[in-house]
C-alpha cells in the first residue's frame, strides 16, 4: 500500500518585494544581451520602503539607462498606485553597478590564460545543478508548485486587466497536495494572501478569492469538503510591497524551481547571464530531466551535475529516477551523456541562450512554461534517447 502524505509548495506575485528585485535584475539582464549579447551580467537588486539599490558587476557594450530600467519595471509590475510608498515614479534608485572582475573573466573566456588548464569557455563558478521533471502534470512538473503559481497568475491576470480594482501586486499562494505514493489524490489546503486597499471587507476577499481564483484554477476532483480555504489569514494585508518588507533578489529560489520536491545547489538565477552555470546548467538540468520523463524512461527524474569555474567539463553527472525507472538508471545516464554535452559553451548554444529572452522567465516558475523562447522546456531529445538505448 503506498505510503499517504501531504506536500506543500508556494508561490509569489509580480509584487512580492523579491520578485520585485528579480524582474528588475532580469530587466537589465535583458536591457544588455539586446544590445550586445556577450554581456557578462550578475545584478543585485535590493528594495526597501521608496528606495532600490542596484549592485554587481556587468561588462558590457551596451549603455543600458539603469534608473529608467528600473522604473519602467517596478510600472508594468503595477506600483502606480497613489497610496503606494514604493510607487514607479517616486522611488529614489542608487546604482553602484561596477565591470566584472577579470580573473573571474579569463575563467568564463574561450581564451588560453595563465594558469588555466585550457583555451575552452569555462564555467563561471563551482556549484552544483539539479534539474527535475515528474508525470504528475502536463507540463511535467510536480502538482504543487504548479497550483501554486496558478493561482498567482490568476491573481495578476484579474488585477492587471483592472477587473479588481481592490487587488494590489503583493501576493503569495500555497498548496497542499495529498498523495499516495506518486500518486496526486487530493488538495489538503489552499492558502492566499493578497495585498488589498483599504475599503475592501475581508469576508469580499475571501469570497472573491475561492470562488474567482482558487475555483477557477485548482482541479475541482481534487477539491474536496475537508479542503481548507485559508484567505488572508492575518485578516488584513494593505501594507505590502517593498514597504511592508525588504526586497532582495535571488531569495525565492524554491518558488523559481520544484516548490522543494526536487533538490536544490544554492544558486539564484535572476540577473546573471548564461555563462553563469548556477543558470544555465540549471536549465539545462531540466531539460535532461524533462527529455527522460517524455520517453517514458522514468516517470520521475533528477540530474545533477556538478563544475569547477574555470573548468570546460562537469566534474560529475548523476542521474536518480527514484525507483521509477523503465531502464536501468545507469543506461539512462550513459544515454544522457551520449546526447547532450554538458560544456557551458555547448549549453550556452544547444539552448540559444544568449538573447534577451529572461524576463519572460521571471515569475511563476523558471520551469514547466510553454513559451517557445524558453528552449529548456522542449522534449526534441526524448527520441534520441531512446535511440541511444
Amino acid at each position: 500500500m503506498p505510503r499517504r502524505f501531504i506536500f506543500s509548495s508556494e508561490s509569489v506575485g509580480e509584487g512580492h518585494p523579491d520578485k520585485v528585485c528579480d524582474t528588475i535584475s532580469d530587466a537589465v539582464l535583458d536591457a544588455c544581451l539586446r544590445v550586445d549579447p556577450a554581456s557578462r551580467v550578475a545584478c543585485e537588486t535590493y528594495a526597501k520602503s521608496n528606495i532600490v539599490i542596484v549592485g554587481g558587476e556587468i561588462t558590457t557594450k551596451a549603455r543600458p539607462d539603469y534608473v529608467q530600467i528600473v522604473r519602467d519595471a517596478v510600472r508594468e509590475i503595477g506600483y502606480v498606485n497613489d497610496d503606494d510608498v514604493f510607487h514607479a515614479d517616486k522611488i529614489f534608485v542608487s546604482n553602484i553597478l561596477t565591470a566584472q572582475s577579470p580573473d573571474i573573466a579569463q575563467g568564463v573566456d574561450d581564451a588560453a590564460a595563465d594558469g588555466k588548464d585550457t583555451a575552452e569557455q569555462g564555467a563561471g563558478d563551482q556549484g552544483l545543478m539539479f534539474g527535475f521533471a515528474c508525470d504528475e502534470t502536463p507540463e511535467l512538473m510536480p502538482a504543487p508548485v504548479m497550483f501554486a503559481h496558478r493561482l498567482g497568475r490568476r491573481l495578476t491576470a484579474l488585477r492587471k486587466s483592472g477587473q479588481v480594482k481592490w487587488l494590489r501586486p503583493d501576493a503569495k499562494t500555497q498548496v497542499s497536495v495529498i498523495y499516495e505514493g506518486h500518486r496526486v489524490v487530493g488538495i489538503s489546503n489552499v492558502v492566499i494572501s493578497t495585498q488589498h486597499s483599504e475599503d475592501v471587507k475581508h469576508s469580499d476577499i475571501r469570497e472573491f478569492l475561492i470562488s474567482e481564483v482558487i475555483r477557477k484554477e485548482l482541479p475541482a476532483d481534487l477539491i474536496s469538503k475537508e479542503t481548507e480555504f485559508l484567505i488572508n489569514p492575518t485578516g488584513r494585508f494593505v501594507i505590502g510591497g517593498p514597504q511592508g518588507d525588504t526586497g532582495l533578489t535571488g531569495r525565492k529560489i524554491i518558488v523559481d524551481t520544484y516548490g522543494g520536491m526536487g533538490r536544490h545547489g544554492g544558486g539564484a538565477f535572476s540577473g546573471k547571464d548564461p555563462s553563469k552555470v548556477d543558470r544555465s546548467a540549471a536549465y539545462m538540468g531540466r531539460y535532461v530531466a524533462k527529455n527522460v520523463v517524455a520517453a517514458k524512461l522514468a516517470h520521475r527524474c533528477e540530474v545533477q551535475f556538478a563544475y569547477a569555474i574555470g573548468h570546460p567539463q562537469p566534474v560529475s553527472v548523476h542521474i536518480d529516477t527514484f525507483g521509477t525507472h523503465s531502464v536501468d538508471e545507469e543506461k539512462i545516464e550513459n544515454a544522457v551523456r551520449a546526447v547532450f554535452s554538458f560544456r557551458p559553451a555547448d549549453i550556452v548554444r544547444q539552448l540559444d541562450l544568449l538573447r534577451p529572452i529572461y524576463s519572460k522567465t521571471t515569475n511563476y516558475g523558471h520551469f514547466g512554461k510553454t513559451d517557445p523562447d524558453i528552449t529548456w522546456e522542449s522534449t526534441d531529445k526524448a527520441a534520441a534517447l531512446r535511440a541511444a538505448l
